[in-house]
This record gives C-alpha cells, structure tokens and sequence, in this order.
C-alpha cells in the first residue's frame, strides 16, 4: 500500500468520524470542533485529488471563517440548547415525512439511472490536461462558464437555507429594551434635557 493510499484511508475516516461526532455531540462546542476536523480532513482528500486550490479555499473560507464564527456564538451567547430542541420536536413529524419523500425521489431517480456510454471517458477527463491550463482556470471555466446556471441556483438554495435558519432561531424577547431608531430622530432636543437647581448641601 502506497503513501497515497495510507493518506487517503486515513483522511477519509477522519472525514466519516468528524461527521458522525459533529451530529450525535451533546456539547455544541464539541460539535464545532469535530466540524473543523472534518473541513481539515475533506481539505486533505482536495489536496489528495490534486485540487490545491479547493483546499485553501476550504481551509480559509471554512474553517478560518465559518467554524471559528460558530465556535464564537456557541461560546460567547447564552444559548438555551435545550429549549431550542424541545421546540423543535414538533417539527419531526414533518421533517421525517420530507426525509421518507427525498429518499424515495432518490430510489426513482437511481433504479432509472442509465450511464452514459462516455461518462467513464468524462469522469476521466473532467478539466483539460494540466499543462495546457492552471488548475484555478480549470476550476473557473467549470464553474462560471459550464455550469454557471447550476451554481446561481446552489447559491439560491444557500440563501433560502440562511434565511429559514435566521426565521427559526429569532426570538423577541418582551423583558429587553429596544432601540427606537424613529423616536431618537424626532425627539425634541428642548425637552430631551432637564435642568436641576440642586442646593448647596443636598443630594439629588
């Protein structure tokens, strides 16, 4: 077994292991860090697969960014974890209803799949040679150019799922003063200040 191949299992299983620790961990901050491990090990396959630039981008973006951002609102916000997943226990019944409809889409989707009779030759081939372009124009032409449509739409999907997880985790708290923005522009500076004739001697 080659040093490629040793590198590969070992990444892999790190991948798997992170994964599986980041869902069933109790501490939400073990969950962070299991979730680093994870983006260091796919950033490993990336580098394996000759995708170094793909791994920067994951190392930087993810885990320079997104991981070290949730490791700071897990640990700087007081979060009732448990609230959280006791109001969304209502919600299972309807999640695993979306869960059985998906993986029946996908059972439809894979007893009728037919493969190409190039798609090995394609799979092979997905960028053109190295030395005719850089690995970074490759990935450019594959995702701006090729399936430029495909990525808008993955972004959509992304920002649907943003805007569905700021809906669900936002609370109005009734015991917390608010800024009023309006009232602040239109107060009357005459009456926003009172002068006191405090006597020698005697407190306020």
């Amino acid at each position: 077994m080659t040093v490629v191949a040793i590198a590969f299992y070992l990444f892999a299983i790190c991948v798997v292991a992170g994964g599986l620790f980041t869902v069933i961990s109790r501490n939400p901050v073990h969950s962070v860090l299991w979730l680093i491990l994870a983006f260091l090990s796919s950033a490993g396959l990336f580098v394996l697969l000759g995708a170094e630039f793909v791994a920067m981008l994951l190392v930087i973006v993810y885990v320079g960014a997104v991981a070290v951002l949730f490791l700071f609102v897990v640990m700087m916000l007081d979060v009732d974890f448990a609230e959280l997943k006791a109001e969304m226990a209502k919600y299972i019944p309807l999640a695993l209803l979306i869960g059985v409809v998906i993986l029946m889409q996908l059972t439809l989707a894979l007893g009728a799949w037919n493969f190409a009779p190039d798609a090995m030759g394609l799979r092979a081939n997905p960028t053109p040679a190295p030395d005719a372009v850089t690995n970074t124009a490759a990935l450019g032409m594959l995702v701006y150019d090729k399936y430029f449509l495909l990525f808008q739409l993955a972004g959509l999907v992304l920002l649907v799922a943003m805007v569905g997880a700021i809906v669900l985790t936002l609370r109005h708290r009734t015991d917390i003063k608010r800024q009023d923005v309006l009232a602040q522009m239109y107060r009357d500076p005459a009456k926003a200040m009172e002068l006191k004739d405090v006597k020698p001697g005697q407190g306020l």
